[in-house]
């Protein structure tokens, strides 16, 4: 059984910081974007391999917060001592609920971690459905605030909406969070390592797509267009590639799409891209863009 991407990504991290092994030097270049293409890279931000890797997302309160990020360094050790050991891309609703999700190596339940707007957390476990995969890869709140989608790693045809933890009033950390229902996607999607809303009835997607066999293109940055807002009863998404990210790193190799972020303040779409081998310490990014 292929092992998840995060698990890979993981181990490939903790070996590189304890070795610090030769780089490689060769130059891989990105291929050129599509015609489709209306995202344009406007600049980049080196990536931490340890607290920058996995995910992103802005914060709009307090008013002035930084930005968050999420990495296996970034991991409570009460946390990953149950079991939690693998973060995916987090969010942030826009009064101020932060939320990561989070999977562990084997068992029947996935977990979301909550901090509210007066800085407490909490835990919401979700008892896996029924055909449902064991990785959480990310978490993005409606701008409702009331729903949350979440997505499962591998070939899906699937979106999964959530109650919102913490927000929406039907939730406990004493109770199952539940799945209330799907985004059923029109075209298939590999290995969506993060989506975020950009509209109440359209979402990014950042995809670690390795064939291109989907789209034509390796890692493309997705957009999915809603039927309708996200809520107890079914929508469909229509599934659009854009461009490929980003892939420019002084080694060769493969490269891994990661977390995505739209910060809807500044009209900025940021997507992490780690690069291969020794040079996912030095030249991995948090890449930018606008809209063309």
């Amino acid at each position: 059984m292929r092992m998840p991407a995060r698990q890979r990504c993981h181990a490939a991290l903790a070996g590189l910081v304890t070795l610090a092994t030769a780089a490689v030097l060769s130059v891989a270049t990105t291929a050129p974007a599509t015609a489709a293409d209306t995202w344009n890279e406007v600049g980049s931000d080196r990536a931490d391999p340890l607290t920058e890797s996995q995910g992103l997302t802005s914060v709009e309160i307090p008013a002035g917060s930084p930005n968050r990020y999420t990495g296996i360094g970034t991991i409570p050790s009460s946390v990953s001592s149950r079991g939690w050991n693998h973060v995916g891309d987090p969010d942030a609703s826009y009064n101020g609920y932060y939320i990561e999700p989070y999977q562990s190596d084997s068992g029947s339940s996935k977990m979301f971690r909550v901090q509210a707007p007066g800085g407490g957390w909490s835990e919401y476990v979700h008892a896996l459905s029924a055909g449902e995969a064991l990785n959480n890869s990310f978490a993005t709140v409606a701008p409702s605030g009331t729903w949350m989608v979440s997505g499962e790693y591998g070939t899906m045809s699937r979106l999964l909406v959530f109650p919102t933890p913490g927000v929406n009033p039907s939730t406990s950390p004493s109770a199952n969070l539940p799945q209330a229902s799907t985004i059923n996607l029109d075209h298939a999607v590999r290995d969506v390592q993060g989506c975020d809303f950009v509209t109440a009835t359209q979402l990014l997607c950042s995809s670690d797509d390795p064939a291109g066999t989907l789209f034509g293109i390796t890692k493309p940055l997705l957009q999915v267009d809603l039927s309708g807002e996200p809520g107890s009863a079914d929508v469909s998404g229509h599934v659009t590639a854009l461009r490929q990210l980003p892939l420019r790193s002084s080694c060769s190799g493969t490269f891994e799409a990661e977390g995505i972020d739209y910060d809807r303040r500044t009209g900025t779409l940021r997507v992490i891209v780690v690069s291969p081998g020794f040079c996912v310490l030095t030249d991995s990014k948090t890449y930018r863009f606008t809209r063309g």
